[in-house]
């Protein structure tokens, strides 16, 4: 993978360099789109072929993560004071779920409406498309199942302030705010910057962490909705008596799913690989 994280071409054509110079040029150049898509759909590969216990775990895991992400957010708008900037601040405790989960490799659904689609659109055959939706059913069902354990943790009585109480509270309705059509396009806007995201971590090198606090900051300050993220809140809001069941289901998280599908699979793999294919079908028939 590490050979791939780079332009093999940067610099080789230049009479002003030297072997070593070039090398040089091609260790710091921008890896071509070509690469970046082999990178991830590479890791989209990988993901299909682990194990249901790997993923359940990997998927367990994340959910429980992202539920950092309510409870920071919470944390923060306890403790700044209620004025019309409030929100920009306390915006970047969203992010922090998603730095424990994308640093530390844990499966999140919305990775992989890039990662495991980008298989099915080169591959082309019904076998992948079967361990796509495979790992779609397995990580989205884990992840959730982990947001809900993480709500539930939060109803301990006496582990966090009245304020930090209060702003949970408040926190947990946003998800549940919107009516059905502006949730999707919400969502649709979510997926499309996590899977953008994705996209654009090879590359990003030392700026990892960087890119995944300007993306995940900018979901949150817009209030889009996240189909994990969102589903603490949700489950805290059912979990508190602030929204029912059906609440949880049919105001959040259907209109949320999809539109995170539609954002990430859409706007990002399908658009992204339409510019790629060329130069893939190129490359496959030079390899013949």
């Amino acid at each position: 993978m590490a050979e791939l994280d780079k332009d093999p071409s940067a610099g080789q054509d230049s009479p002003h360099l030297d072997d070593a110079e070039r090398e040089q040029a091609a260790e710091h150049s921008t890896p071509r789109a070509l690469v970046i898509h082999e990178i991830v759909r590479e890791e989209g590969e990988a993901a299909m072929e682990r194990t249901f216990a790997a993923l359940m775990w990997s998927a367990l895991a994340a959910g429980l993560s992202m539920g950092f992400s309510f409870l920071v957010q919470s944390i923060l708008e306890s403790e700044l004071p209620d004025t019309s900037w409030r929100s920009l601040i306390a915006s970047f405790g969203y992010t922090i779920g998603f730095v424990f989960v994308i640093l530390g490799r844990q499966q999140l659904f919305t990775e992989s409406t890039l990662t495991a689609v980008l298989p099915v659109l080169t591959r082309r055959d019904l076998k992948t498309l079967g361990k796509t939706f495979r790992l779609w059913g397995i990580v989205l069902f884990f992840n959730l199942v982990g947001t809900v354990i993480f709500a539930g943790l939060l109803q301990i009585p006496g582990v966090f302030s009245p304020d930090v109480i209060e702003s949970l509270m408040k926190v947990s309705k946003v998800p549940l705010s919107g009516e059905f059509g502006v949730t999707v396009v919400r969502a649709m806007f979510a997926g499309w910057l996590i899977a953008l995201m994705v996209w654009l971590l090879p590359s990003a090198r030392s700026a990892r962490l960087l890119t995944i606090l300007l993306v995940t900051y900018t979901v949150a300050v817009s209030k889009l909705s996240h189909v994990i993220a969102g589903s603490v809140e949700s489950a805290y809001a059912v979990m508190t008596g602030a929204a029912s069941v059906s609440d949880y289901f049919l105001v959040f998280l259907v209109p949320t799913f999809i539109g995170n599908v539609i954002g990430g699979v859409s706007l990002v793999a399908i658009v992204n690989h339409g510019a790629i294919a060329p130069e893939i079908n190129g490359t496959a028939r030079h390899a013949d």
